[in-house]
């Protein structure tokens, strides 16, 4: 199995490169307005969007007002997806009828969507018509996806604009939002949506707005129900208990819908979620192959094309390569660990006289096996897409370890759409930061010196999460809401709160699947885990662009640290590996760690 996860490996890594750099490219152009110029058919189309908006598109705004206008429009997208929800028993496009989400569902589910987290503690298929699908959760997968390339755009910018020594007096804005978010959905993530969609439904994805059909099975389908008197009520026995009665069938209900659509943006802009409760491990949403590699190549897309766009951006493509290169050696580690663990299979099953040589295949598709269902995990806990095409709750302890830390190292190996990008970068200021220390200099990044506001900003933007992730975990572990939702005791329950809480505030939204978290406390916490999560990373870093944007730009000398260069790539893996593991190693210690010695040591 080992040279066929190598091989998955290499070639997912190789055509990722390939497409992403054209990419990066073209979205460096679009942050610097200068694709589609105004004359064009797309260019009139924007410029009318500003005009019916009253926008500037020249307003050129500070950090503050970036942030404000941000939180804003991310509270009007949270009111509009929770009304949606609420009333969709009386608006169209519901043809099963579906009634309202209760009001604790929603309220997560809202904020989940607008923090580009996509946690589901529903069944889509059961829960959601196809207008809520579409007008509320789909829309807010572009704009969620535009706002985080939005702001990875804003620090850029803060690096790359310069100060002249003769213009004290001048202050640079980071942009506007409103042309950022404008730009990034018509240009990047409309088109590329689009096409893949296209594609989609060329391989077998659904895309229709039928009823759900009744289908005859192959074989006949034996349940019990409980049986009812002539008033509908339940029969119970002389002990009180309910009389079952057995049913045989060979009808199934199929789900329909418009699944293509909803399975394109979710990918590209790393969303995560699925139009059906199984996600991407069902044939309607993920019906080949192609279509696997297809949508883990769309979630890493671009998270590492924006590597590229900076490294134009700034000037100095080197930059770009910096990151792509600390990203990807971060990746290939955990992705062998996965790829390792989960090849080899549990050893108890083994006892039983089952045959394990093709990996630990519980609660994986057939279809993908093993190896391709270890290298989605890994690829959609590297970036903040909660798309699964594999029960997470079923993968070996040290699989489960690997995805989970990805997830708690900040979700800045590659990352989300922006999110990856900018929260990486924050490492990197640490790591030349942590390196002025040793030398002794004022430390400096891309000639931009890294002073004390920048770096208790930095400080906020790092220790956010672990602070929502260890006192929610602690919560959810202490309370009897919490506890009643873990389904397997001792270590491997723990791993399922800590994995829904690290998922929530990082912004991925996968789950260990055996934790019953659609209940008003589950729904709550994890709803206010995604908001801080999310926004209390974003708005220190807008404030680090800020302040670096009206910096001086200095001409790097013989003692300036170069930032493209081996030394610098292992300095940024290791501020990143470091901080994880001084965060989250005692947790996971009680969870996966413990997990994995009691399946193999006895």
């Amino acid at each position: 199995m080992e040279p066929l996860a190598l091989i998955n490996l290499a070639v997912f890594l190789g055509v990722l490169l390939l497409a992403a750099y054209p990419l990066g490219l073209f979205i460096a152009r679009v942050a610097d307005a200068q694709a589609n110029p105004a004359g064009s058919i797309l260019g009139r189309v924007e410029s009318f969007l500003y005009r019916i908006a009253g926008v500037d598109p020249q307003e050129d705004m500070s950090w503050r007002k970036y942030a404000v206008s941000l939180l804003v429009f991310s509270l009007i997208g949270v009111l509009v997806v929770y009304a949606v929800q609420r009333l969709q028993l009386l608006l169209p496009l519901n043809p099963q009828g579906f009634g309202a989400v209760s009001a604790d569902s929603s309220f997560n589910t809202a904020l989940s969507f607008v923090t580009n987290t996509n946690w589901q503690g529903y069944g889509g298929e059961s829960t959601m018509s196809y207008l809520t699908q579409m007008a509320a959760l789909a829309v807010q997968n572009f704009f969620s996806a535009a706002c985080g390339m939005a702001v990875a755009f804003a620090l850029i910018r803060g690096f790359a604009r310069r100060v002249l020594a003769s213009d004290a007096a001048g202050k640079n804005g980071l942009g506007n939002l409103w042309v950022d978010v404008t730009r990034c959905t018509m240009y990047v993530l409309l088109p590329l949506s689009f096409v893949f969609a296209v594609v989609l439904v060329s391989q077998g994805v659904i895309q229709n707005f039928d009823e759900y059909q009744d289908v005859a099975t192959l074989d006949a389908v034996t349940y019990e129900t409980p049986k009812l008197d002539a008033a509908g009520a339940p029969l119970k026995d002389a002990s009180g208990a309910p009389v079952m009665e057995k049913i045989v069938t060979k009808a199934q209900t199929l789900a329909m819908g418009p699944v293509a659509s909803q399975e394109a943006i979710k990918m590209i802009g790393t969303n995560g979620g699925g139009f059906f409760n199984a996600n991407s491990a069902h044939p309607f949403e993920n019906p080949t192959p192609l279509t696997n590699f297809l949508q883990m190549l769309a979630i890493f897309l671009i998270p590492a094309a924006l590597c590229f766009a900076f490294g134009r951006m700034v000037g100095d493509m080197r930059q770009g390569w910096a990151i792509v290169a600390a990203m990807s050696v971060i990746f290939v580690a955990f992705a062998l660990l996965a790829l390792w663990s989960e090849a080899h299979g549990n050893p108890g099953i083994a006892a039983l006289g089952v045959d394990i040589s093709g990996g630990n295949l519980e609660g994986k598709e057939t279809r993908f096996g093993a190896i391709a269902s270890a290298l989605f995990a890994t690829i959609t806990t590297a970036a903040s897409c909660g798309a699964v095409n594999a029960m997470h709750d079923s993968l070996m302890p040290l699989g489960g370890f690997a995805t989970m830390l990805l997830i708690q190292l900040g979700e800045v190996v590659f990352g989300g759409v922006g999110s990856g990008f900018y929260g990486m970068l924050i490492f990197a200021v640490l790591a030349v930061f942590i390196a002025g220390l040793m030398i002794g200099r004022t430390p400096e990044y891309l000639g931009k010196k890294i002073q004390s506001f920048e770096m208790k900003m930095v400080s906020i933007a790092i220790l956010a999460t672990p602070m929502v992730v260890l006192v929610g975990t602690a919560l959810a572990v202490m309370l009897d809401p919490g506890k009643a939702g873990i389904s397997n005791p001792g270590a491997h329950g723990f791993s399922q709160v800590l994995y829904a809480v690290s998922s929530a505030a990082n912004n991925n939204g996968s789950a260990f699947a055996g934790l019953s978290a659609n209940t008003p406390f589950y729904n709550v916490l994890l709803g206010i885990a995604v908001w801080i999560g999310r926004f209390g990373v974003i708005v220190p870093v807008l404030a680090i662009a800020g302040s670096l944007a009206n910096k001086q730009r200095s001409e790097a000398t013989v003692g300036t640290m170069p930032t493209h260069g081996p030394l610098f790539v292992v300095l940024v893996i290791g501020s990143v590996l470091l901080v994880g593991a001084l965060t989250y190693v005692p947790a996971l210690a009680l969870g996966p760690v413990v997990e994995h010695l009691q399946v193999f040591v006895k």
